[in-house]
């Protein structure tokens, strides 16, 4: 688990997405977007790592093949539920290193994100060797320790003061509208943006 007050989650997966391609192993990611949290259901969120899952193989599973072929037979096709996405996730991650990635987990919806824990838990315990990597604020760390217990590693990320101003100044020369800032204004970011970053 990687706790933050800025983003350093893309940085763990691009390393884990490059290091992937050398060996027998997958990377599956989902990012938690605020401005549609109701979408996110844990099917949802978990569908999409198994798709993620499944594509990274290079033959799909009988077992996986008759899940999705039960489920296209009822009520005109349904997409598999909850349980069997845990159980299917469970089954391929045990047979070959799987990583998911999971970012901004506390922009989850609170009633979705006890059922997400609780399901990856069940992922977990089917398939011992998944590693599970999540961000989010330092408030979450609790409840993912409560559904997670033992299995936890948490490292706070704080960003530096020097290390924000770099990423301003490397975002500020690639602005492709030169006449929308001035001096003052840029002078006013500069300032401003650091110090508020490094109180949070």
């Amino acid at each position: 688990m990687l706790l933050r007050s800025c983003d350093g989650s893309s940085l763990v997966i691009d390393t884990l997405g490059d290091w992937a391609k050398g060996q027998d192993a997958i990377v599956a990611c989902f990012y938690f977007d605020f401005t549609v949290q109701k979408e996110h259901s844990p099917a949802s969120v978990l569908g999409s790592l198994l798709r993620q899952v499944v594509c990274g193989l290079e033959e799909i599973p009988p077992k996986i093949v008759k899940a999705f072929r039960d489920q296209r037979s009822v009520i005109g096709g349904r997409g598999l539920g909850l349980g069997e996405i845990v159980e299917v996730l469970g089954d391929i991650s045990s047979s070959r290193p799987t990583f998911i990635c999971i970012d901004a987990v506390d922009e989850c919806l609170t009633g979705y994100r006890v059922e997400l824990l609780d399901s990856l838990k069940q992922v977990l315990n089917k398939s011992p060797s998944i590693r599970i990597f999540l961000s989010g604020r330092l408030p979450i760390r609790d409840e993912v320790e409560k559904y997670l217990p033992g299995r936890v590693v948490a490292a706070p990320i704080v960003p530096s003061k020097a290390g924000i101003i770099r990423f301003l100044q490397a975002e500020l020369r690639k602005d492709q509208t030169p006449g929308a800032m001035d001096e003052s204004l840029e002078a006013d970011i500069m300032k401003k943006i650091p110090e508020t970053v490094s109180k949070m």
